[in-house]
This record gives structure tokens, sequence and C-alpha cells, in this order.
């Protein structure tokens, strides 16, 4: 009994030196908030490793002599087929993938091609062109595995009869400043798409097709998903000409005449009886990850939502707002707390000049600017492929002096903000999040700490 107690006595000391910080009543600094956002944040994006969820959502494993073909578009469409081919080694595994510049890994079977994001380039739609080809004359005894992530819209970018790389490139940087959401974006370019909008899928017929997917969209709307090539789409091409009229793009004749082609409709809801579709990794998973590290780290963390839209700018004023309300009213929850969300913002640039900038270091700036360097409110965000818009950088962190910071730098955030060029600003502060490709994607994570 002595020795069991004296067991217990250790266990218990190791447990209380090992503890992380920020238990209850821990005091809260800059080092500390700064340390425990990060690592909230690298566990959502740990959350979404492929590398680590793939295997558990694969189906049965085929009868050897099988015809498996692999395709693939995405951020994560290469790390995606090395997890494949390490969960199926003794397959005879086909086929090719289309991924962003940098974010290639070795593969032994599946050909990786990189192309442009977020505007496509030719390798975009030679990449198309050479996954299209992989899927033709395919039998019913035949499988296809569709690996499936964000960013497979420019990836994988072919062309409508009738229409350029060009057309589409400048579709979609119209589209790009436009405001418009992701969905609203991709229903566009399913109606542009020789690919896209379950057309990959039909292509493939009668072949059996499998897709893997990573969600980087709100809702996690598999037509969404790079465009949705495997699955049917809901959306036409009335919609796609309404969406155009919202947002005043202006269209060039042939392009606006693509868009009146109605029969030339995608497969709707109801078609591709032979494609099924399965999630590996979603933001709300990427979020409860988060949340859990939060607990262990004596935070109480409030989940907003893994779904929130709307403009980067206003997001951060509503954001900070709610972090005021837990510091003065212990509403919704008491400190020390941290509020968690994810979605996709929007950053509408308007017709005068840009700076440097994505839409979480626009968020973060207009929540530091509305905090207005209020104490004990820490704030991180950044998009989970690390790539922020079409910077270097994930996103940034925000701390009671940020404001302080910039103005020495001789920057005014507001004028700063009102430019979209919070990159720039955080830059120069050092408060950047710089991770390189993390290879998945699950959209962004916001965190602010409250203590």
């Amino acid at each position: 009994m002595a020795r069991l107690a004296r067991l217990r006595h250790t266990a218990a000391q190791k447990k209380k030196e090992t503890r992380p910080h920020g238990l209850p009543g821990m005091t809260w600094t800059d080092a500390t908030a700064r340390t425990a956002l990060r690592q909230i944040f690298d566990a959502a994006v740990a959350a979404a490793d492929p590398r680590v969820v793939l295997a558990a959502h694969l189906p049965p494993k085929p009868a050897p002599g099988t015809r498996v073909v692999v395709v693939g578009c995405g951020k994560s469409a290469a790390v995606m087929a090395a997890a494949l081919e390490d969960a199926w080694p003794d397959l005879s595994l086909t086929g090719v993938v289309v991924t962003r510049y940098g974010h290639a890994v070795p593969t032994r079977k599946i050909r990786v091609i990189e192309a442009s994001h977020p505007v496509p380039d030719e390798n975009s739609e030679a990449g198309a062109r050479t996954v299209l080809a992989a899927v033709q004359g395919l039998g019913s005894d035949d499988l296809v595995i569709a690996l499936i992530s964000g960013g497979g819209s420019a990836l994988m970018a072919l062309p409508a009869a009738g229409l350029s790389l060009a057309d589409k490139q400048g579709v979609n940087r119209a589209l790009l400043a436009s405001g418009a959401t992701i969905t609203e974006i991709n229903a566009v370019r399913k109606h542009l798409s020789a690919i896209k909008g379950g057309k990959l899928a039909a292509a493939a017929a009668p072949a059996r097709v499998f897709t893997l997917a990573i969600s980087d969209v709100p809702g996690d709307d598999p037509g969404v998903i790079a465009s949705g090539p495997t699955v049917p789409d809901a959306t036409t091409f009335a919609d796609a000409r309404a969406l155009v009229a919202r947002y005043g793009i202006a269209l060039p004749a042939h392009v606006a005449a693509r868009l009146h082609q109605d029969a030339d409709e995608t497969p709707k809801p109801g078609c591709l009886e032979h494609a099924a579709f399965h999630l590996i990794a979603t933001p709300a998973m990427a979020l409860a990850h988060a949340a859990e590290v939060a607990r262990g780290l004596g935070l109480t963390p409030v989940i907003l939502g893994d779904a929130l839209e709307g403009e980067s700018r206003e997001m951060g004023i509503v954001m900070a707002g709610i972090a005021r309300s837990i510091q003065t009213h212990a509403q919704p929850v008491a400190a020390p707390a941290v509020l968690l969300s994810g979605g996709e913002t929007t950053v509408s640039i308007g017709a005068g000049p840009a700076g440097r900038g994505g839409r979480n270091t626009e968020f973060l700036l207009a929540l530091a600017v509305s905090l207005g360097g209020a104490p004990k409110i820490w704030a991180a965000a950044g998009d989970t492929d690390g790539i922020d818009g079409t910077e270097d950088a994930a996103g940034a962190i925000v701390t009671p002096d940020t404001l302080a910071r910039a103005q020495a730098q001789n920057l005014d955030p507001r004028v700063v903000l009102t430019a979209h060029d919070s990159f720039s600003l955080f830059d120069a502060i050092g408060d950047l999040i710089r991770t390189g490709p993390t290879l998945t994607n699950v959209n962004d994570i916001r965190a602010i700490l409250v203590s």
C-alpha cells in the first residue's frame, strides 16, 4: 500500500510539473497567450492532416487485379495521393492529381502536376485535360478514387467549349474581387467548365467513383468543394447569370453567351448514381480538436460556428463586441475563455487600389481597431492551408498593443485597413503566422483569447 501511495504521489507530481500553461489561477501574459493561440491553431491544422485521417475513410480494398485509377485536385491532392499509396501498397494504382505549386510530395505510382492558385494557368488546363483523359474508357468493374480538396477549382481548370483559358482567368479575377462568397463563385465556375459540376464523374461512367474530400467551404457542400467535379450540381445557368448581374461583373460577349446555353446543363441531383462521396476532414472536426486543446490550457472554448461568412472587417467588429462582453459581463461565458470559429469571410476590394493582405489579416486588423487596445484580449486567425489570400503567411496574431506598435512604425491602422494592406502592417510589426504549405485545407480558423 505504501508503494502504491508513493507511485500515485509521483504520478500526480509529474502531472503537476508538466501541466500546460493557462490552468485555473494562471496570470495570462503576452508570451503565454501567444503560445496558447499558436497551439490552438496548430491543433486545428493537425486534425485535418490527410496522412493521419485518410486511411480510415477508404472503401473496402478492391480485389487483386481490379483496375484502380486515382485522380484529384486541390492543395492537398498530392499528400492525399501519397497517403493512399501508403494505405494500399500492394495495389497497382495509376492516375494523376493536380496541386498547387510548392505543394507536391513524392509519390510512387500516381503522377503529380503542379499548377497555379487562385488564378489558373496553363498547367491548370493541362492538368485538367490529363485528369479527364485518365478516366476515359473505363468499365463497370473499374474503380476511380477521386481525391478532392480546396483550391481545386483553379488548379483543375478546363474551359467549356468556345472559351479559352484567358476567359477563365479574367472571370476568376473578377469573381475574387467582387466580394461574392465561395459558393457563389463556384456556381459560376461550374457553368464555364468542361470538368466541374459533376462532369468528371460523368466522364468516368460506368466505372464506380469513390470521392474522398477535405472540406474548405462553409456548410461542407460537396458541390462547392473544388466546384464539385464528381457530384451532382444543384445550381443552374440561370443562377450563374443572376450572380454575375448581382455583382455587376462585366463579361466578354462570348462568355456571357456561354451562360445562356441552358441545354448544356451540369448533371443534376438524381444523376451520377455510380458515384459516392465521403468527407475525411471538415472545419467542424478541426474546431472540435482546437477546443479540446484549449480546455487543456485552462480556457473555456466557445465554438461560434464552423461556417461563418461575411465581410472580413465586419466580422472583426462583431467578434470584438463578443470579446468585450466576456470581459465586462462574463457573457456568453466567463474568462478565461477562447472564442473559436471557422468559415470563409470575404474582402470586397472595390474600384480603388488594394495593398497586400488576405481575409484573415483584414479580419484581425478590423478586430484590433475595434478593440482599441483593450487589455487582456489576444487573437489569432489563419487559413489552415498556410496561405492567406496570395501571401506567404497563414494569418497573424493580434495583441493588446498591436495598434501602438503599428503607430510606432508610422502606420495608421485605419488607413491601412481602408487600403486593404493588412499583411504589410502585421509584417512590419513581426506578427505574421508563417507555417509554409500545410498540405491540408479546412478553411479559416479564428481564435480570440479573453483572460
